[in-house]
């Protein structure tokens, strides 16, 4: 039996910097926001800050859990479970791990191509600022 694959993303908030995506060292390549699969054993807000820390050079303390994305379409590579959470960071960040760089961007000059499904996570994240609403279900 197959199952999909548990990732968490982190949108995380550098005070009025903006956010902070990565370019991706490996395909697909392209921006993305910082994130991974979650180890055996380690719970999502473990991997989250883990994740972000190995990829964006950044300690950070999350602020929310978001929201979670399943299209099985959201990741060329395999079908994925995604659970974004929003945090926060001082500093400036640098790529490690596998990511080339790590810069911080607003919502009018986001980079591109942003690759997965994370031009949609961050259209509704800024929606969210804006407007308190998160993402609705869909079926």
């Amino acid at each position: 039996m197959k199952t999909p694959l548990v990732t968490v993303d982190i949108i995380i908030e550098v005070g009025e910097r903006g956010i902070v995506l990565i370019e991706r060292k490996n395909p697909p390549h392209g921006w993305a926001l910082p994130g991974g699969f979650v180890d055996y054993g380690e719970s999502l807000e473990k991997a989250s800050v883990r994740e972000a820390k190995e990829e964006t050079s950044m300690d950070v303390q999350l602020v929310e859990q978001f929201y979670t994305y399943s299209d099985p379409r959201r990741d060329p590579r395999h079908h994925t479970v995604s659970t974004v959470f929003i945090a926060s960071a001082a500093g400036i960040p640098r790529g490690a791990d596998d990511a080339k760089k790590a810069q911080t961007f607003t919502e009018g000059n986001l980079p591109s191509p942003i690759v997965f499904d994370h031009s949609q996570i961050l259209r509704d994240y800024f929606h969210y600022k804006k407007t308190g609403q998160r993402p609705s279900i869909v079926s």
